[in-house]
């Protein structure tokens, strides 16, 4: 962040902290039905406000986030979401402010929509559970529409299909609503696609569903009026921004446009039954009476707004923790600053304190230098550190710190990742993020390396590292354009000449200097199993020597080496014995001959490695016996030990391997998260960093003891806020896979929502912002996300799914999931039972059996139930988490719709469902296509629902199998070539959920015509994107950062696919079992097997 947007922003905070202020990025916003007041969120609280405007009210204040306003139909109540317990929950109080209740007690987030209209429930979305009889696919963005009384008590389900933004007509049961399709931001702009937003009507007595508008665009937030025959909404139809409509109820065809703003979408539309419209626009409330234009209502809110410094203890969390070279003190960064703790002692000091980000530490040869990454002058520079007083023995214990620019702040040049070579004269770095350059730290003249030929991506993290004696680096490159596969290179470092020394296909990463320079270290997914996708391969540790001494040396026997070590020290005993001899009749007593012999050491240090590239391809090994999720790997010095992480089972643990004899021990039993290795005090400790802890290991025994550090850190949340917002412009339109954002004007974009800032202090209007500016850009894969901590009492699963129509008393059972708690052959409990208590507390037909359940998952729990022919029973289970009955759905979904298709087809054709676009999944169809349905004449390839991953050309192989040869035992077929495709037709299903690689791999297989695409047309979603962590943990964002352009000069990113045969699942119809797409692939693949 430049400074002057930080000064900006403090000065408006002052501002806000002020008496009364003007409030801006006000959300959330429902006037009440007389049209007398608006309710709406600002800084994660509820106020209310005249219509005609004024002095606002507060109606909550804590530090919980609290949003969604609804008024209840006399105006008396708000009900409202907080995460109060951490998840989003249901609350309810006076429109007058006082007292709130909690409403709902399940740990899934749940939206209030509005209360029913005789005021007894409060109408919301959440995500608990579907009708035992329903086709739709199990998925948390998939919500269910329930009441919960305003007294509190059971939820009641009203849909088992998503429907939000409910708004009832006059029969007091029906209503409109805004349908979900997909998991596309929920705001961004201009898309038309099969992804959008209609609106539907729902009737109750027929239990129809109608959708309205039904048009590749985005129509929401439908209003009704009284009697039900106008609609009130907000639609981008025009082409422009979104903007209030109104239409006959009948017929949305004929809508027409109330106002008429630009640039900037209208938001949050309600209604009172004076016929007042609220809504907002450009971060402030509008109202609008019929016949007028749009008013803007003036809003004071008189309270302290400002936000004092903020003060955080941690003793974990170090990222990006790098070892002093004397193994004496590790430095970190942490939520954007730097620390320096000691090894031995939990003493830490804080080195950096700014807004913005500090990161990719790298230490100076004297262990009282520091160089690190800063984007606080607005792009990215290089900084050093240094111990200010000659008396400070070290950073922890330092107390004045002296810090320095190493480029120029202005120069708008990107310059990251320091990397200081061994003898500290020379710092590599990386240059407008494709290329390596290496500074003289003496001179400052700088040398450019590479000229873009190494890297293509514009992330700017490039791997490289020095030499022990600073004349070559070793780097990850990408020099074939084969991204996200790469090599490994050497680079002198004196001209910049580039040695491929894997040249391969595969996979090559983290590489290092080892045994003095006599070899790379590297880690390759060359031999072990492959991944089906373009991640989770197996890897190996392999190792390139960098001349053929080193080779030989290590190719001896046991035997031979252990003679030519013997043989090494001899003679180096004895030529020790004439320099002793000689050193005793002269001694170096000056200062002069001191400084001549430290330097002589220091040349010894880093004397000239020998590097010989002819032929070094030939000389890399493989070390690992056994192939795995490697993290990272070292040898020692003298080459006899591979210390390596590798994860067998749960995490990642330490592996030792004597290089000599070729045995394999597990040395450490860590099952850490990803974790890095890094030697420091000349080869004695080597360190293990990762997962936010430290760990220094002695060498070569291999004890390790964990480093403990306590660091205190201050900051400044609203000038960290403007910070991120800032890195999110930037890094936005520096990785962005397009030329012109899209056509978007960035800049103008950047300034129109930065006025927002100081008017949010809470990371999910943080996120909500971040996800409106990226909005403009209108691609897929960007917004902003934010991720709180979750509920505090997780809500456990018996695995059961009950009739949630079942007014009680008790918990009727619909169905037992199979591999659930009561799914296994010793329990008596069966569909019609109704489970009458809970470890002895009964369910009454009021209560909220939810709580009765909470915190419940992995302990005994006593279930009483009733079972249809009367008898009574009680079980001991052990509840399950969530995450354990999404896996048991899934499986339940799949083996149901694999039974349709069998009886539909009357056995002649399979089914598989893709359920990401990842190696695990490409195993599991390979699996069935070729193993259980072998024998199939034809098979389903459903994609539905699929997020993506990258999988299109091994679907495409796989699928496009062509007979050319039967294998035959004495004139009998046994088998036929390709023997490991499907070599028979096939069908595939798609929808508007389809995302990213699922719509790459329809598109792939309707390209290269391997069969027809049945199902709803898939959104463009087609890209490749970083998710980009924010120095906050609890926020990221996304940005496309490559693109797929066809051979027509298309990109397929907004380039929507159209099925062959469209066909949508109605809501009505998918609840009950009926899957319409389904249906129709397995009649038109059996029509064309005719």
């Amino acid at each position: 962040m430049n400074r002057r947007n930080l000064l900006a922003t403090l000065l408006a905070g002052a501002a806000l902290g002020a008496g009364a202020v003007t409030p801006m990025w006000l959300r959330d916003v429902r006037i009440s039905p007389d049209g007398s007041k608006i309710a709406f969120t600002y800084k994660g609280d509820i106020f209310t406000v005249p219509a005609k405007g004024g002095e606002a009210t507060r109606l909550t204040a804590n530090e919980a986030y609290e949003a969604m306003p609804v008024w209840s139909p006399d105006g008396s109540k708000i009900a409202f979401t907080s995460d109060r317990e951490g998840n989003a929950d249901i609350y309810i109080m006076d429109s007058r402010g006082g007292e709130a209740t909690r409403l709902t007690f399940n740990s899934v987030a749940e939206t209030p929509w509005a209360f029913t209209p005789d005021g007894s429930a409060v109408v919301y979305s959440a995500s608990i559970q579907d009708a035992p009889g329903s086709l739709l696919f199990p998925s948390s963005w998939q919500t269910e529409l329930y009441s919960v009384p305003v007294s509190g008590g059971r939820p009641m389900q009203i849909l088992s299909t998503p429907a939000e933004a409910v708004s009832y007509l006059p029969d007091g049961k029906s209503f409109l609503y805004m349908d979900r399709k997909g998991l596309e931001d929920e705001w961004r702009k201009h898309h038309t696609s099969s992804v959008t937003r209609d609106l539907w009507k729902y009737d109750a007595a027929s239990g129809r569903h109608t959708n309205l508008t039904d048009r590749a665009g985005e129509d929401r937030n439908p209003v009704v009026s009284p009697d039900g025959k106008t609609v009130w909404f907000l639609s981008e139809r025009d082409g422009g921004s979104f903007n209030v409509y109104s239409a006959p109820v009948d017929d949305l065809s004929k809508a027409s446009r109330l106002t008429n703003f630009t640039t900037h979408p209208v938001r949050f539309l309600s209604r009172g039954a004076d016929g007042t419209l609220a809504f907002t626009y450009d971060g402030e409330i509008y109202t609008m009476t019929p016949g007028a234009k749009p008013s803007k209502v003036r809003i004071d809110i008189t309270a302290d707004q400002s936000e004092s410094l903020r003060i955080r203890n941690f003793s974990s969390g170090a990222s990006g923790a790098v070892p002093s070279p004397d193994g004496k003190q590790v430095a970190f960064s942490n939520r954007g600053d730097i620390f320096v703790t000691s090894v031995d002692y939990p003493t830490t000091r804080q080195i950096t304190s700014t807004p913005a980000a500090e990161n990719f530490i790298s230490w100076g040869s004297d262990n009282r230098t520091l160089y690190y990454t800063s984007d606080r002058d607005g792009h990215l520079n290089i900084y050093s550190a240094k111990i200010g007083r000659d008396d400070d023995p070290n950073f922890p214990n330092a107390t004045l710190v002296e810090e320095t620019a190493i480029f120029p702040a202005g120069d708008r040049t990107d310059r990251a990742n320091p990397v200081i070579s061994p003898d500290g004269k020379q710092m590599a770095f990386t240059i407008d993020r494709r290329d390596i350059a290496v500074m003289d730290l003496a001179s400052k003249k700088v040398r450019r390396l590479t000229k873009g030929n190494i890297c293509n991506d514009r992330d700017g993290m490039l791997d490289y590292s020095w030499s022990p004696d600073g004349k070559w680096l070793v780097a990850v490159v990408d020099m074939h354009r084969r991204s996200p596969y790469f090599d490994i290179a050497i680079i002198n470092a004196a001209d910049g000449t580039i040695t491929n020394i894997t040249n391969s296909a595969y996979m090559n990463q983290s590489p290092r200097w080892v045994m003095g320079g006599d070899a790379i270290l590297f880690l390759s997914d060359r031999y072990g199993m492959r991944s089906h996708a373009s991640w989770g391969s197996q890897y190996d540790v392999l190792l390139a020597f960098t001349n053929q001494a080193a080779y030989d040396r290590f190719r001896l026997s046991p035997e031979d080496f252990q003679l030519q070590k013997e043989l090494k020290a001899s003679r180096a005993k004895a030529a020790a014995k004439p320099a002793a001899k000689a050193d005793g009749k002269k001694k170096a007593d000056s200062k002069a001959d001191k400084d001549k012999a430290a330097k002589s050491d220091k040349d010894k240090d880093s004397k000239t490695i020998n590097v010989e590239l002819d032929g070094i391809t030939d000389r890399i090994v493989r070390l690992t016996p056994f192939s795995a999720s490697m993290s990272d790997a070292y040898i020692d010095d003298q080459g006899e030990t591979l210390w390596f992480l590798a994860q067998v089972d749960n995490g990642y643990d330490l592996w030792k391997k004597d290089l000599r004899k070729g045995t394999v021990s597990l040395a450490s039993k860590l099952g850490a998260r990803p974790t890095g290795m890094q030697p420091a005090a000349a080869g004695k400790t080597l360190f293990l960093t990762g997962g936010g802890a430290i760990r220094k290991m002695s060498l070569p025994g291999g004890k390790i003891d964990g480093v403990s550090f306590s660091a205190t850190q201050k900051f400044d949340a609203a000038a960290e806020r403007e910070y991120m917002y800032d890195y999110m412009l930037t890094e936005a339109e520096k990785r962005f896979f397009g030329t012109d954002m899209n056509g978007t004007d960035w800049k103008a974009m950047g300034k129109a929502y930065r006025k927002f800032l100081p008017h949010i202090s809470h990371n999910a209007d943080f996120a909500e912002l971040t996800s409106e500016i990226l909005g403009e850009i209108n691609v897929s894969h960007s917004g902003g996300r934010y991720y709180p901590q979750g509920a505090r009492e997780a809500t456990a699963s018996l695995g059961l799914l009950y009739d949630m129509t079942y007014p009680g008393p008790g918990l009727k059972v619909g169905e037992v999931l199979a591999g659930g708690p009561f799914g296994h052959a010793d329990s008596s409990m069966k569909p019609g039972a109704v489970i009458t208590a809970i470890n002895g507390t009964e369910i009454g037909s009021k209560t909220d059996p939810t709580v009765m359940l909470n915190s419940l998952a992995g302990r005994k729990t006593l279930v009483a139930f009733t079972l249809p022919s009367g008898e009574k029973a009680e079980e001991v289970v052990l509840p399950v988490r969530a995450s354990v009955i999404n896996g048991l759905l899934y499986d339940r979904w799949v083996k149901r719709n694999a039974h349709l298709v069998d009886s539909l087809s009357n056995g002649r054709l399979g089914y598989v469902h893709i359920k990401s676009m990842n190696d695990e999944s490409y195993r599991t169809i390979y699996a069935d296509i070729l193993g259980k349905y072998n024998e199939c004449d034809g098979i389903v390839i459903d994609t539905r629902n699929n997020g993506g991953g990258r999988l299109h050309e091994d679907i495409e192989v796989l699928f496009s199998g062509k007979k050319y040869l039967t294998q035959e035992i004495k004139g009998q077929p046994v088998g036929e070539m390709p023997s490991r495709r499907w070599n028979k037709p096939s069908i595939m299903l798609t929808c508007e959920a389809n995302y990213s690689n699922a719509h790459g791999t329809p598109w792939v297989y309707r390209h290269m015509k391997l069969g027809k695409v049945v199902g709803m047309p898939v959104p463009g979603t087609m890209s490749s994107v970083n998710w980009i962590d924010m120095q906050d943990p609890s926020l990221v964002f996304g940005i496309p950062v490559i693109g797929f352009r066809t051979a027509e000069g298309n990109y397929l990113e907004n380039t929507q696919l159209e099925p062959d045969v469209k066909v949508a699942n109605d809501p009505a119809r998918i609840v009950l079992g009926i899957d319409d797409q389904l249906k129709t692939a397995v009649e038109t693949l059996l029509k064309d097997l005719r």
